[in-house]
């Protein structure tokens, strides 16, 4: 990657708005993760920059994480399937972990980074799982494939779904611009070519 377009911005160089957004995103502490001079570490660093947008980023994405219909590991594949799909070493270091300590196999998490087939054991799994490949693929999800997802995750967690493919694609493209690094001294994140 090159060298990132953006220098982080401390805690001490913030105006009232960026404050806002910076006190939103930290709160509660290790809510996102903070590099040692304080600055924010991932997509979080941008929301400062434009912090109107970034107010209204931060809350869908609490909303998403926080406070979703979905189930954590169908939240979690989702977004593992977002960042190989876009090839988002961040989103990919910042979600696996969660992914796992949510349960899902190595073997399911291996598939996803190496674009192997994604089929999980669960039927809302798996559900959602076509559903996310099918949006991320062709920027639609065929009939069939929706109404699997609303049946295993009602209309709300269907639509959700969708916002959750939108929000962390929409991140995975701006770290992208912004030549967003990992945090220092994580380990490389590769997919294949």
């Amino acid at each position: 990657m090159t060298q990132r377009r953006l220098r982080p911005l401390r805690p001490e160089e913030l105006d009232a708005e960026q404050r806002a957004v910076y006190d939103a995103l930290a709160d509660p502490p290790g809510r996102v993760r903070l590099a040692a001079d304080g600055s924010l570490q991932g997509p979080f660093d941008a929301m400062l920059r434009a912090p109107r947008s970034g107010a209204a980023l931060q809350t869908v994405g609490a909303a998403l994480r926080y406070r979703s219909v979905l189930p954590e590991r169908i939240r979690e594949l989702a977004t593992l399937q977002v960042a190989a799909h876009h090839r988002s070493a961040f989103e990919w270091h910042a979600h696996a972990p969660l992914a796992a300590a949510a349960g899902l196999p190595a073997a399911l998490l291996e598939a996803i980074r190496t674009g192997s087939p994604v089929e999980p054991d669960d039927p809302a799994e798996r559900a959602a799982a076509t559903a996310v490949s099918q949006l991320l693929t062709t920027g639609d999800v065929a009939d069939d494939a929706w109404a699997a997802a609303v049946g295993a995750l009602g209309e709300a967690g269907a639509v959700e779904l969708t916002t959750l493919v939108g929000y962390y694609s929409l991140l995975a493209m701006q770290m992208r611009v912004l030549r967003v690094p990992l945090p220092d001294g994580a380990a490389a994140v590769e997919f294949p070519a």
